[in-house]
């Protein structure tokens, strides 16, 4: 697991550590930097999987992330221009990667490529660099007619595309022959087969909602349909373009909860958008259910309620607060010069939480005493 992560000079930071646990939420207002984080990390895998980390270079831009140019990935008011990744897991290895600007170039050329190995064991076996990794980045792929396979991304990498458009294809694969952690399972659900599990929690959000999956193999795409409970029994079935956004929308993120083995890494931008206020409660009790069973979570988020379902799971003893790190980010002037700040709240086993930072989750209490 990454137990921290240090950014010297890299976007909006001129030099930042961040503790990482196996749920780690980072909110705040927008252009904080928190997308920042998250890139860096995908950054390091992207340029992996290029085969160009192992080389010490850097691949900007790829299937996962674009960057854009060198000069728009140094720290705008750096004194110096170097630029430093360097990750820590609990193991005690560590990778240290650096690179000077060249203005003429316009290119990052390596200065730093270290690797600290205290345990005698490979980062690279870490579940940022193989395919025991999800990235759900805040745009998904919503209700299409149809949606695309893929045997490489699915069936040989078990991986449901950064937009969630390989969802459809992956339960038809893995739906009944991949059992899922059993601290995860419904409550209402006995069967432990990752598609009766997703019908499960997605009811949460849509009650009485059923999958129906048909691959058209010579066309090379998916039928994403449901169902719904009525008075009189089950409806006819409906393709996803045709009822709620919001189901299609969070599926991808059910299932990349429900299918990630103890160990694994996901990254979820914004998993609350389009739920109903429940939904997005229950959504946060299941993160920190996952998280709780060994899936290092790294969660992007600006909803309170999310917040509020880790907070009830902790709360109910099934997450220790020493698995939840929360982060606020915001901005501080220092010397005239605009810097990143990060604050660090602290959650009790109650789910009770030490400090409430001005912007932090407040907009609710703020509006209401407006309102009296």
């Amino acid at each position: 697991m990454i137990k921290n992560i240090q950014l010297k000079n890299f976007k909006c930071f001129e030099e930042i550590s961040i503790p990482l646990s196996n749920l780690t939420l980072m909110t705040g207002l927008n252009g904080m930097g928190k997308s920042s984080v998250i890139q860096a990390l995908l950054v390091i895998r992207q340029s992996f999987q290029q085969d160009l980390l192992q080389v010490g270079s850097l691949a900007l831009n790829g299937d996962l992330i674009n960057l854009g140019t060198a000069q728009a990935v140094l720290y705008e008011d750096a004194i110096r221009d170097q630029l430093e990744i360097d990750l820590i897991t609990d193991s005690g290895v560590r990778i240290n990667i650096g690179f000077v600007y060249d203005i003429r170039s316009d290119i990052l050329q390596q200065s730093i490529h270290n690797y600290v190995d205290s345990q005698k064991t490979n980062i690279f076996l870490e579940s940022l660099f193989t395919d025991h990794f999800q990235y759900l980045q805040a745009e998904r792929i919503g209700p299409r007619v149809t949606f695309p396979v893929s045997e490489n991304y699915v069936y040989q990498h078990r991986q449901l595309g950064k937009h969630g458009e390989f969802t459809s294809h992956f339960l038809e694969i893995f739906g009944r022959n991949h059992k899922i952690i059993s601290t995860l399972k419904h409550p209402k659900e006995p069967a432990d087969e990752l598609i009766y599990q997703t019908t499960a929690w997605l009811g949460e959000i849509s009650p009485g909602v059923a999958i129906h999956l048909t691959k058209h193999a010579n066309m090379d795409v998916m039928n994403l349909e449901y169902s719904f409970l009525t008075s009189i029994g089950r409806s006819n079935h409906y393709r996803s373009s045709s009822v709620g956004f919001g189901i299609t929308y969070t599926l991808p993120v059910i299932v990349a909860i429900l299918a990630a083995p103890p160990g694994s890494m996901l990254i979820l931008e914004n998993p609350e958008a389009h739920l109903h206020p429940m939904g997005q409660v229950c959504l946060g009790e299941l993160i920190a259910l996952a998280a709780a069973a060994g899936v290092q979570i790294i969660l992007e988020t600006h909803s309170d309620h999310i917040l509020n379902g880790i907070r009830v799971t902790v709360r109910q003893g099934k997450c220790s607060p020493e698995k939840v790190a929360i982060h606020f980010f915001s901005k501080i002037e220092i010397n005239g010069r605009t810097q990143s700040r990060i604050e660090s709240p602290q959650m009790d086993k109650d789910g009770r939480i030490d400090q409430w930072p001005d912007g932090f989750f407040d907009v609710w209490e703020k509006s209401l005493e407006k309102l009296l």
